[in-house]
């Protein structure tokens, strides 16, 4: 019996390796002509709820605190909360050469659906394609200007936008959110394993809601049991980069729209590791 051609050579959605990418192996969308980014580097996870959109904030406001010109691209349409986490609520507007992303009190670019949407607590009931569609404009006609990092905040799991992210997108590294729990090394394995075959660098890994410490004894408390995230680790290959504790004080900050107000020194070894792969050529 022959074989049934299944392929729709909508190369831009699928991710096999075959014969009909021949001549056409880069997917990557032109950056816009009035921007420079110099490096992206992905915040992903494998399933919502473990902190994904916090790291990139917190990382995007170190590395703006070290004098480094920073933005984020908030990637998940359909969950997004990086506008939140700033107390952005000014709406983006556009010009002839684009549109303008919004800046952060700290002045971290940022553009979020949230900045273009007229009430933003609208849902956004798109299909797949009209969501990845999005993300890759978001590369193509927001006027980003001259970016040291660019923070994408992807949504979770392995579909459409990730793909599209991988794909449309150059990005120099993914860093990988995770928790304590035993269930998350299945998660991060597809995660990694995705990448792996898109052939993306990743960086390490965050573990988030790592541990309690309390405010008297400085005493740290594992409330979610025994983290499994350096055995996960080494699993992978996988270097663990930082551990954010669960923290009131983090979530009241967030809640407020005052993440670049936290002062606590988190994420300093992972902000280290990114400035330092930005100064290699």
């Amino acid at each position: 019996m022959a074989k049934v051609d299944t392929c729709d050579h909508q190369c831009g959605s699928c991710g096999e390796d075959c014969a009909s990418r021949e001549g056409n192996t880069d997917l990557r969308a032109k950056l816009n002509e009035r921007s420079t980014v110099k490096k992206v580097i992905g915040v992903v996870s494998g399933k919502g709820g473990v902190g994904k959109s916090l790291v990139t904030a917190l990382l995007a406001t170190e590395m703006q605190k070290r004098q480094k010109k920073t933005a984020i691209m908030d990637a998940d349409i359909t969950g997004p909360s990086i506008p939140k986490l700033f107390g952005v609520h000014k709406k983006a507007i556009a010009n002839e050469f684009g549109v303008l992303p919004e800046k952060s009190a700290g002045g971290i670019e940022l553009m979020s659906i949230n900045l273009l949407l007229p009430d933003e607590s609208m849902p956004v009931i798109w299909r797949g394609p009209i969501i990845a569609g999005t993300v890759t404009q978001f590369w193509t006609d927001v006027v980003w200007g001259d970016i040291d990092y660019l923070f994408v905040d992807m949504p979770p799991g392995t579909g459409d936008v990730a793909l599209t992210v991988f794909q449309s997108l150059p990005l120099d590294g993914l860093i990988i959110v995770t928790s304590p729990q035993e269930l998350v090394s299945m998660i991060v394995g597809k995660a990694v394993n995705m990448a792996q075959q898109m052939n993306i660098p990743i960086l390490g890994m965050i573990e988030n809601m790592s541990y309690v410490q309390c405010p008297d004894c400085d005493k740290q408390f594992s409330i979610f049991g025994e983290s499994h995230v350096q055995e996960t680790a080494e699993k992978y290959g996988l270097t663990v980069l930082d551990r954010l504790p669960l923290n009131p004080n983090i979530a009241k900050a967030c809640d407020e729209g005052k993440i670049e107000s936290l002062n606590n020194g988190y994420l300093q070894h992972t902000a280290d590791y990114i400035e330092k792969m930005g100064e290699e050529k």
